[in-house]
C-alpha cells in the first residue's frame, strides 16, 4: 500500500519556496516562507550580475546547497534551470496547464504578469508540492550534451537568419546568383560570392576564372554546369536597366 505524500513533511523540509517566472533577458522572482509570508521579492537581468544579486540575496534568508529552497519554474530545462541547479535549489517543473490553474488562484482572470506568475508558483510549491516530481540534476556528460544541443539549435537559427538576408540581398542586387546557385547553406554558394561580388566583377572575370571556380568547387549536380556557365555570362542583364 502506497504511502500519500505528508505536506507537513514537505513544509518542515524547506525554508524558502521560489516562485521563478523566466525570460530571455531578466527573470522574476518571488519566495514565500512555510506560513506563506513574502520574504524576498525582485527582478533581475540574465547575466552574471543579475544572478549574483540573486545568490546572495537568498544567501540572507537560507543556506545554498543545503536543500532548504525549493524553486517552481514553468519549464524543466534551459539555462535558467541549469544555474538554479547549479546554486543547490530543488526544482520542481510545472507544465503549461498547471502553471495556468496555479495563476487562477491568485487573479480569476487568468492575465498573465511575470510578478503574479512568479507569486502563485511560489504559492502552490508551498501548498501543493508534495506531490510534485522534483527535477533531478544529469550528470556531467549529460549535462554537457544538452549545452551542445542547445548551441547546436541557436547556430542553425542563426545560419537561417543570414541565409535568408544574403538571400533577399541577391534578389535585389544580384539575381544572377540566385539564378544560378539553389542552395545556400552550401560553402560554395558562399564562395562564389565572395570570388564574385558583384555581376560587374563576375563579367570583368571572364570564362576562365569562371570556370576555374566551377571545377575547384564542385557542386553536388555537375549536369548544371553549362547552364551555370550561360547564367555568369548574362550576368548584368538580370540586374533590368
Amino acid at each position: 500500500m502506497s504511502t500519500l505524500p505528508d505536506p507537513q513533511a514537505f513544509l518542515d523540509q524547506f525554508t524558502l519556496f521560489l516562485g521563478f517566472d523566466w525570460a530571455s533577458d531578466h527573470h522574476d522572482v518571488i519566495a514565500v516562507d512555510g506560513a506563506g509570508r513574502i520574504r524576498l521579492d525582485r527582478s533581475f537581468q540574465d547575466d552574471a550580475e543579475g544572478w549574483g544579486q540573486l545568490r546572495r540575496s537568498l544567501l540572507e534568508l537560507a543556506p545554498l546547497g543545503a536543500g532548504q529552497v525549493a524553486v517552481a519554474v514553468e519549464t524543466c530545462n534551459g539555462p535558467a534551470v541549469e544555474r538554479l541547479l547549479e546554486m543547490g535549489c530543488a526544482v520542481y517543473p510545472l507544465n503549461p496547464n498547471a502553471a495556468r490553474q496555479y495563476r487562477g488562484r491568485k487573479r480569476p482572470s487568468g492575465a498573465k504578469s511575470d510578478r503574479l506568475d512568479a507569486w502563485s508558483f511560489a504559492d502552490a510549491l508551498r501548498t501543493d508540492g508534495q506531490g510534485w516530481k522534483r527535477l533531478l540534476a544529469d550528470d556531467p556528460l549529460t549535462q554537457e550534451l544538452r549545452l551542445l544541443c542547445r548551441d547546436e539549435v541557436k547556430l542553425i537559427e542563426q545560419r537561417t537568419a543570414l541565409v535568408l538576408q544574403l538571400r533577399a540581398a541577391l534578389h535585389e542586387y544580384y539575381p544572377a546568383a540566385m539564378q544560378a546557385f539553389e542552395d545556400w547553406v552550401s560553402p560554395n554558394a558562399w564562395a562564389f560570392i565572395e570570388r564574385f561580388p558583384t555581376p560587374e566583377r563576375l563579367i570583368r572575370a571572364g570564362r576562365r576564372q569562371w570556370e576555374k571556380f566551377l571545377h575547384t568547387h564542385p557542386f553536388s549536380r555537375p549536369e548544371h554546369y553549362a547552364r551555370r556557365l550561360e547564367i555568369f555570362a548574362r550576368a548584368q542583364e538580370f540586374c533590368g536597366s
